[in-house]
């Protein structure tokens, strides 16, 4: 006896079956994540905002939200937008960090965020943004989500780029002398350089040119020469083989 087939909708039903069932899936929340941080009182600080919507409503944490497809090209753009439109910075040095995705990470469902970090001069950061505060990093309160987590990764990722590149002079002003720059450095690595080896690693980065003619004079020392950052090292990196201590 030969087996019937199927009835033909029994097919298209069994084909149509998948597609519903992802129809019907919730969507997956997708944003972008900034720590931005700065230089206050010889230590790192972060910049946080006042949530202003649930969840979490009030609590300080991270510059952040959605990713606009028809705004943003990429992910970069989107982190981009985001610390312009929450914090009024243009970030001269945006990288990305990390990606963080869970169902357990966020309460209102499974979600996903890029994380970039961003350097400023303390000088260029709003004094009176609405929600804004600026904390050390080493004083924390306590943050919702996953961003303590999210900024301990920065300043570690910071501080061991700091060893080998230029990454540091994106704290300070457009104008500086060597012993400013040795000191910030000390600030973001948490321990005294030496003057020799920090100067020869200056000299192989390459990254600063004099700024003729200015001259800044201390009380107990001789004039120091005023730096600039070169133009070729504004928005990309400068590196060395060794660590600066090396």
């Amino acid at each position: 006896m030969t087996k019937a087939l199927p009835p033909a909708e029994s097919s298209a039903t069994s084909a149509a079956a998948p597609a519903a069932a992802h129809a019907a899936a919730p969507g997956i929340i997708c944003t972008v994540d900034v720590v931005l941080l700065t230089l206050r009182d010889r230590a790192l600080h972060v910049v946080l905002l006042k949530r202003r919507g649930e969840p979490y409503a009030g609590a300080l944490a991270l510059p952040g939200g959605y990713i606009h497809p028809e705004e943003d090209a990429t992910a970069w753009d989107a982190a981009a937008r985001m610390l312009r439109e929450k914090t009024g910075i243009v970030s001269p040095y945006l990288e990305q960090l990390a990606t963080y995705s869970g169902r357990q990470r966020d309460p209102r469902g499974w979600s996903m965020s890029v994380v970039y970090y961003a350097l400023v001069p303390d000088e260029l950061l709003p004094h009176d943004g609405d929600g804004l505060s600026v904390v050390p990093v080493a004083e924390l309160p306590e943050l919702p989500f996953d961003h303590a987590e999210i900024v301990q990764l920065a300043v570690s990722r910071v501080r061991a780029k700091s060893q080998y590149s230029s990454l540091p002079v994106y704290l300070c002003g457009e104008r500086i002398t060597l012993p400013q720059l040795q000191a910030v450095y000390e600030a973001v690595l948490g321990e005294p350089i030496n003057k020799v080896s920090f100067r020869r690693k200056v000299e192989e980065l390459g990254m600063l040119e004099p700024v003729e003619g200015e001259l800044v004079t201390g009380a107990a020392h001789r004039p120091a020469q005023v730096y600039r950052l070169r133009p070729a090292f504004r928005r990309e990196l400068s590196t060395v083989q060794r660590g600066l201590n090396a």
